[in-house]
């Protein structure tokens, strides 16, 4: 089931057109990493979904609800992180939290136990009374995405949640973002840094100059611009007579050695076929020490499809 869906999205900005009739689904629960360069488009289209911003033209809907004609009701729905948010300085950072619940509603004998519950989420708990501008950035970041938080979200709109943040800073959001993903979270994350991405998204969009270069599952995008799968098999010897082995089963097109024993494999196979090739090999009489599917490579995708243009 589609949780957000976006067809033929246009943005006119007076000369500039921000973005080109752009299309996408993203599924119930997952995290869409939303990549491209600064220029892109890619705020253009939260603040979108966000219902902060009319298209020119083209509809989106988050969980069926038309963002253009219902707004109020998406808001409802959603947890938004602007890539450039105003904190209140002077506030504790519980009472920032009890400031937005009571915006949207919350029963005041229910706000004190969903601060908590956010706080500890975000592993803020001991800065529950800490001013507002005590905080660090990361913490901060954290803390605005607690915000998004309070009201229970099915969607999270976050742009560029990691700008400016250190790398300790970083590692920590990408492991509170993956936890909101085992949540069922349904995630719409972006960024020009793809190594923020690679390893928690499970789906993509890659945006250019306003134009979706490509989007949808990152294997099967990955597949379908190599035409393989790359396998990575280490025997524990005789790698020469195991490379003229895998050369010989069908829809495998090549195979190296990359080092001794460790062996590299282009697979354009099925994945229900993969473990028929370790079968090969056993039969032969070698054996097999490790066998995997390199991962994915964000980078190589992205400088496949993008052509280094902007807006």
């Amino acid at each position: 089931m589609a949780m957000i869906e976006v067809r033929n999205l246009t943005k006119h900005f007076k000369k500039t057109q921000a973005l080109k009739g752009i299309s996408f689904d993203i599924n119930q629960g997952d995290i869409f990493g939303y990549i491209g360069p600064n220029g892109a488009g890619k705020t253009t289209t939260i603040k979108v979904l966000a219902t902060l911003l009319l298209p020119t033209m083209g509809q989106a809907f988050i969980d069926g609800i038309d963002v253009i004609r219902d707004p109020m009701a998406v808001r409802k729905i959603i947890g938004y992180m602007p890539d450039f948010f105003g904190v209140y300085d002077e506030m504790k950072a519980w009472e920032y939290l009890d400031f937005f619940a009571a915006c949207y509603r919350i029963p005041k004998q229910k706000r004190l136990g969903i601060i908590d519950d956010v706080l500890e989420l975000t592993d803020l708990t001991t800065k529950k009374e800490s001013f507002v501008h005590e905080l660090s950035r990361g913490m901060k970041q954290r803390l605005c995405l607690a915000r998004c938080l309070v009201h229970d979200p099915k969607v999270l709109l976050l742009d560029e949640p990691a700008s400016g943040l250190d790398p300790r800073a970083r590692i920590e959001l990408r492991e509170l973002l993956k936890e909101l993903g085992r949540m069922g979270k349904t995630i719409l994350v972006s960024s020009h840094i793809l190594t923020e991405l690679a390893d928690f998204c499970n789906t993509v969009g890659i945006i250019e100059a306003g134009s979706m270069v490509l989007s949808g599952k990152i294997d099967d995008i990955l597949r379908e611009i190599k035409g393989y799968k790359v396998l990575e098999i280490k025997v524990k010897e005789r790698d020469e007579e195991a490379r003229e082995i895998l050369l010989s089963i069908e829809k495998v097109s090549d195979c190296r050695i990359c080092e001794p024993c460790f062996l590299k494999v282009n697979f354009a196979g099925e994945t229900d076929d993969i473990p028929d090739i370790v079968d090969k090999l056993k039969e032969r009489g070698i054996k097999v020490i490790s066998f995997s599917e390199e991962e994915t490579d964000l980078e190589d995708l992205f400088m496949r499809v993008t052509k280094g243009i902007v807006t």
